[in-house]
């Protein structure tokens, strides 16, 4: 009998179950790993949340919400796999290291959603629409994946992590260059911080970029913009800083929003004031006052100067059109939803092919957009129907209907 080849044959079976119980002992580390993953993941986290909702604390609900506990309860498995790895000494050096790497990865995600957990809570602050810490927090984000990603190179070469540092400096025009836009936004972002440029909610106005609506994000990055027509805007946070753009937070500060409206008046339709007309408007309790202490203003001056009343052109008379401006300006004053303290006035603009335009200069009361713009309509409904009554028209270019209506065929017709 050849008792070498049994002898042969036995070492590689044990061989062969040596190399099997390898895999049995892995298998049993993992469902350890496992089991500790359930009793933390699924028990005691679970209760750890229950406590923390109880506290009368806002931030640490905000951090259950971000997922960091749940994040960093992943370590524990891990550290679970990386300490009974010395059971498997023949993959003990490569499972250490995956650990290690998937231990760093789950540290900073953990981390990350750690800061923008104080991101949110810091948001339900008032003060957060002055100074927005979302830039920041994004930029603390890349600072901390890029330490973690040194640290596993550090693992994965077996080389000290300074030194990995050291080297990087070498690089700092190539990083420079990939970075740039990463740079610009954030030296952007503290401009528009520290100057008070752009808060959430402002009302911004970027016309080279269609942009017309309300700042609903600040990032790193960009600058989101929702407009009034409900489409969204996201415009580079640097583009800011390097181009003109009109912000109406002053508008809103201010409490007036500005009407700025002319009408336009039939020149045919400016006269003197006869005796008729001058009791008529005498009758309106707004320019009541204003039309008896003008009357005799004119009547004394028109008396000391023996001026003749004849000619309407030697004597100081009132015009239709001045006391329908005196009028306009009454109402304003006397209109609760116009800001008293602020610029109002009533002024003539130059005439011109359209008729004589009135243009009324004032500020509502009200910075609401929906409020302003019926306080506005009502303003201009009422001046409207308010013209005829002084003897004036409303200059309107003929329309189609017009000129069809108008007749050819009478005496003063040469057709």
């Amino acid at each position: 009998m050849d008792y070498k080849f049994i002898i042969t044959k036995v070492e590689t079976l044990l061989g062969d179950y040596s190399y099997f119980s390898d895999y049995l002992i892995f298998i049993g580390i993992l469902l350890a790993s496992y089991l500790s993953y359930i009793i933390i993941g699924r028990y005691l986290l679970y209760f750890v949340e229950r406590l923390i909702r109880r506290s009368k604390i806002k931030i640490d609900d905000f951090i259950i919400d971000s997922d960091t506990l749940k994040r960093l309860s992943y370590i524990v498995p891990v550290l679970v796999l990386y300490n009974l790895a010395v059971f498997v000494p023949s993959s003990k050096e490569i499972i250490e290291i995956i650990c290690n790497i998937i231990i760093i990865f789950i540290i900073l995600i953990s981390i990350s959603a750690f800061l923008n957990a104080v991101n949110n809570f810091y948001e339900t602050k008032p003060i957060s629409k002055l100074r927005p810490i979302k830039g920041y927090i994004q930029v603390a984000n890349i600072i901390i994946y890029i330490v973690g990603l040194v640290f596993i190179i550090g693992i994965l070469t077996g080389k000290s992590p300074l030194a990995i540092m050291g080297g990087i400096g070498a690089l700092t025009a190539i990083l420079i260059l990939v970075f740039r836009d990463t740079i610009l936004s954030f030296v952007s972002s503290i401009q528009i911080s520290s100057y008070d440029l752009v808060r959430k909610g402002d009302w911004i106005e970027m016309p080279n970029y269609g942009v017309d609506g309300e700042v609903i994000d600040i990032e790193l990055h960009t600058i989101k913009v929702q407009n009034w027509d409900k489409t969204i805007n996201v415009i580079p946070t640097n583009k800011l800083t390097d181009e003109s753009f009109k912000n109406w937070r002053g508008m809103t500060q201010s409490g007036g929003r500005r009407i700025k409206r002319a009408i336009n008046i039939d020149v045919n339709s400016i006269k003197f004031c006869d005796d008729e007309m001058i009791e008529r408007f005498s009758e309106i309790r707004l320019i009541s006052d204003y039309i008896k202490s003008q009357k005799d203003e004119l009547d004394k001056y028109n008396n000391e100067n023996n001026i003749n009343s004849k000619q309407p052109l030697n004597i100081l008379q009132m015009t239709n059109i001045g006391i329908f401006k005196q009028y306009v300006e009454a109402y304003l004053m006397n209109h609760p939803k116009i800001n008293h303290n602020m610029t109002c006035m009533v002024r003539q603009l130059r005439p011109g092919s359209t008729g004589l335009p009135i243009e009324i200069y004032a500020f509502t009361n009200d910075v609401i957009w929906l409020n302003y713009e019926a306080i506005q309509s009502k303003l201009f409904d009422h001046i409207l129907a308010a013209v005829s009554h002084f003897d004036l028209r409303i200059y309107q270019s003929p329309s189609g209907r017009d000129i069809r209506e108008v007749d050819f065929t009478g005496p003063s017709s040469n057709l």
